[in-house]
């Protein structure tokens, strides 16, 4: 009993000291403060500001669309060399994962600066192009999207895509309505990875991003040495909404994979 009980208090102070900062912050959007340890009276100035200033909505719009690309290239990348990889020879997989397995360890700004290097410098790519951002958050994303996916495959039996060629689909088919298909949930957790990682990168990005552009991590970096005290403030709220958000997104996808197991067993 005390065992339990010394258990539930250590797993209590882990999440408090994981969720409190954020606590505090969620609850200080709500307020007329203008800085942490002074708290106000109750306000939803910070979310008006936050929805009604052209230069944050234009950030935050274009941060998303660059999420969203980049996820959608991760994961077509990251998928297909994880089949790849799981059909291929066991000196080939081993080789594989251990490339694999370096983008993932080596610092982001060592990516960052690599790419950097690479496209702009070496192969004068103009970053106002916005090529060399999409490819170094690419490169950043695709290891995740590969290790979400590759678990998934090694569930399968291996022999399913023969399997599925025996009994009357040609190749594609096999590919995209046997193994694809097996596979969603594994591909579905790694596009959620990359958009999480594409909005949380900071050295990559400020590597690589035009001059004019900015996301949420960049801008945010930055608004923390000049900006107006009303942005900054606002991004207070933003911070508690992307917090709230994400809640409800893995609320959402438990349920989603209790419900399915559940809907097995019967």
């Amino acid at each position: 009993m005390v065992k339990k009980g010394l258990q539930g208090l250590w797993l209590g102070l882990i999440f408090l000291f994981l969720y409190l900062p954020i606590l505090i912050l969620l609850v200080y959007s709500f307020t007329k403060s203008t800085m942490i340890g002074s708290l106000r009276g109750f306000s939803m100035k910070n979310y008006v500001t936050l929805f009604t200033t052209p230069e944050l909505l234009n950030m935050i719009a274009g941060t998303i669309l660059l999420a969203l690309v980049v996820a959608v290239l991760a994961v077509i990348l990251g998928t297909m060399g994880a089949i790849g990889t799981f059909y291929s020879k066991r000196f080939v997989q081993q080789g594989v994962s251990l490339a694999n397995q370096i983008p993932i360890v080596n610092a982001d700004v060592v990516t960052g600066f690599s790419v950097c290097v690479l496209l702009i410098v070496f192969l004068g790519i103009d970053k106002d192009t916005y090529i060399p951002l999409v490819i170094g958050q690419t490169a950043l994303c695709t290891p995740f999207v590969y290790l979400s996916v590759m678990p998934k495959l090694k569930q399968l039996d291996s022999n399913l895509y023969e399997a599925a060629l025996d009994l009357g689909c040609n190749h594609r088919q096999a590919l995209w309505k046997v193994i694809i298909r097996e596979i969603i949930p594994g591909i579905s957790s790694g596009f959620m990875l990359a958009i999480t990682l594409s909005l949380d990168d900071y050295f990559i990005t400020t590597y690589t991003k035009p001059a004019v552009f900015d996301t949420i991590s960049t801008y945010v970096v930055n608004a923390t040495k000049g900006a107006r005290t009303e942005i900054k403030t606002a991004l207070w709220a933003l911070s508690s909404l992307i917090f709230l958000v994400v809640v409800l997104i893995v609320i959402s996808m438990n349920w989603k994979a209790g419900r399915t197991k559940r809907e097995e067993k019967l």
